[in-house]
């Protein structure tokens, strides 16, 4: 293996260079150029090495073709227009993904692909999700450092000059959470929850299967210079099986793998081939990797906390953390921090669509499961000791002994939700929020009570009828009615969260500064997003609640003593079971009125009738559990 490469940097992406490697490792046989489509997908096509290599400069110059049939792109790549190029990024990382159940023939090593970052490229112009983090990411730093040259007093309080400033850096990171399970199998919903509830799980030893295949990815993750951190249990899942043979059956567990921050779009890129690394090594192992935001209703689900950070590096080398106030016991961020942070909170009805957008990402969303429901922060207590809130939308991530570690900890994001989207997005805001607070020449001391306003209160950048911070837990020191008044009231289905795009046009606009996210890429993004609602409620979830709902069979007879609570239950079930799924000559249930709606582009009431489903299933499973324990 120390003879295998897992990377080429782009020093090193020049056509000579890159032969002269390719030539060396004849393990590497083919080539994939990865677009990034409006879907967060990565395209994956195998490209003969020795075809690259006789066109190498072509490609790089000018990619390849394929039409957009392949990608996501609605609205842009039509059917009378479908030609799309995937153009390489030469200016970042290459990785190298290795297939260890096929072996080169000439050395014996495992036979691999060079995965190429690229652009897609319609019409002329970049329309991928990473082409659209660029722009942000150049959007911001340009206009920051025109902020920083017009407002010296800034540059003055960190001890720099604007002349001093070599690059603005944006710093994110991904906390990747998953469950692994044995393919086929699966665990009683009770013992799960209880083994949730007491903790059982949360950073205990992780044993057999699990445990190689774990130490086996932190040392890849090292091996491609992605710099692992930390891999752990998560709350999610109970103990491990074992069969008379001794082997390890029943594998149900929730695990969580950090790895290095780094630049925005790199760190976007690195997800990828973590999230691949991830499913190769536990398949290969017999293992199942559910990515989902919720794979099993009522028990944790699947975060991606995602972390945000600006810094300017000094042409000394010098990197200076723009979030750092001159003294950390006096303030808790600075004029950008506070800038960044209110920007991030006031437009954040735009930024949700992106970040949930899915079905499954709104089961994961309900209060009592640590869910960022509402479009609040919290600074973190006193300004000596910061505390962790866990209840809030974005943390404030702040330790008087390592100021430089300043950042925001944005907590609604997913595994499935598009890291390129939901960064650029991101960072759109916070620039907002820098513009307006720099030209309201507000203070440290303003800025943090505009952040602390209480409703009904003038402020001058945040809104009237809104609060923004809290230090308390939002849903135990706030009835549901009051969250809904002082946060907004949050969106409960994906149509309901698109049409935030609509009903905030100004806030959209902030999307759209520096020719960012176009009209264009939004509609795409709408497009592809309802699409997908429509087809996995129609297609997927209502076929599996009805699956669900046939397993609901009547379990009490007077042979068994059943008792007046066991009839009454079970008439409550069957209720619900035709209320949900059974139609009559008069009446539809709610599954075909569902279909229905969609059918008929009547999103509205879908979306509707969701809600109305889903309380309904949550209701009947709970009724069915109860009913069982109650059987002889």
């Amino acid at each position: 293996m120390s003879k295998m490469i897992y990377t080429i940097k782009p020093e090193h992406h020049s056509v000579s260079e890159l032969t002269k490697i390719l030539e060396e490792h004849p393990e590497i046989q083919f080539v994939s150029f990865m677009g990034i489509d409006i879907g967060g997908n990565g395209t994956d096509e195998k490209i003969p090495i020795k075809l690259f290599l006789k066109d190498m400069e072509e490609m790089l110059t000018h990619g390849i073709q394929t039409d957009g049939s392949s990608v996501e792109l609605q609205g842009i790549a039509v059917l009378n227009d479908a030609r799309v190029d995937i153009l390489p990024d030469v200016d970042c990382i290459w990785f190298v993904d290795y297939n260890y159940e096929y072996y080169n023939d000439e050395n014996g090593l495992p036979v691999g692909t060079l995965k190429i970052p690229s652009f897609i490229v319609h019409s002329g112009k970049r329309v991928c999700s990473r082409s659209i983090l660029k722009k942000s990411v150049e959007n911001f730093s340009g206009v920051l450092k025109e902020i920083l040259r017009k407002n010296p007093e800034l540059t003055n309080k960190y001890g720099f000059k604007y002349e001093d400033i070599d690059e603005v850096l944006l710093t994110s990171a991904t906390e990747l959470e998953m469950w692994v399970k044995t393919p086929e199998q699966s665990a009683d919903f009770e013992e799960l929850y209880t083994s949730q509830t007491l903790k059982e799980q949360y950073w205990k030893r992780t044993m057999g299967t699990v445990r190689t295949v774990l130490e086996k990815i932190m040392d890849q993750l090292e091996r491609y210079d992605l710099k692992p951190e930390m891999a752990h249990k998560e709350v999610g899942g109970i103990t491990n099986t074992v069969d008379a043979k001794g082997r390890i059956t029943h594998v149900m567990e929730q695990l969580e793998i950090d790895w290095r921050f780094s630049n925005a779009l790199q760190t976007a890129d690195n997800e990828i081939i973590v999230r691949e690394l991830i499913e190769d090594q536990f398949r290969h192992h017999g293992l199942e990797v559910l990515f989902k935001a919720k794979p099993i209703e009522g028990v944790a689900g699947n975060g991606e906390h995602t972390h945000l950070g600006v810094a300017v590096k000094l042409k000394n080398g010098k990197r200076i953390n723009l979030f750092v106030p001159n003294d950390m016991k006096t303030d808790y961020l600075s004029e950008i921090g506070y800038g960044s942070l209110m920007g991030l909170l006031k437009n954040y009805e735009v930024i949700n669509p992106i970040v949930t957008s899915t079905n499954d990402a709104f089961n994961r969303l309900k209060p009592k499961f640590e869910a960022p429901v509402c479009i609040v922060t919290s600074l973190g207590g006193t300004k000596e000791a910061p505390s962790r809130n866990r209840s809030v939308l974005v943390g404030v991530i702040r330790d008087v002994a390592s100021p430089q570690a300043t950042r925001f900890e944005l907590r609604s994001p997913n595994p499935f939700s598009n890291t390129y989207l939901v960064i650029a997005s991101s960072y759109q805001a916070m620039l907002d929020g820098i513009i307006n607070v720099v030209d309201a020449k507000m203070s440290t001391q303003d800025l943090e009570k505009e952040i602390s306003k209480k409703y009904g209160e003038v402020a001058v950048y945040l809104e009237k009828d809104r609060e923004y911070r809290s230090e308390e837990d939002v849903f135990e020191c706030y009835t549901e009615e009051e969250r809904d008044k002082i946060y907004g009231k949050a969106p409960a289905t994906v149509w309901e969260n698109v049409k935030g795009f609509d009903s905030n046009i100004s806030k959209q606009e902030v999307l759209k500064v520096g020719d960012v996210f176009t009209d264009e890429i939004i509609n795409s993004f709408r497009i592809c997003t309802i699409e997908k609602w429509k087809n996995e409620l129609s297609g997927r979830i209502i076929h599996n609640n009805i699956a669900l709902l046939k397993t609901f069979v009547k379990l009490h007879s007077e042979q068994d003593h059943a008792t007046d609570l066991d009839v009454v239950t079970w008439e409550k079930i069957v209720y619900l079971k035709t209320k949900l799924m059974k139609d009559s000559m008069t009446k539809k249930c709610i599954f075909t009125k569902i279909k229905n709606a969609l059918d008929e582009g009547d999103y509205e009431t879908a979306s509707d009738l969701q809600k109305s489903m889903n309380e309904k299933m949550t209701e009947i499973r709970a009724l069915y559990i109860e009913y069982k324990k109650n059987i002889f």
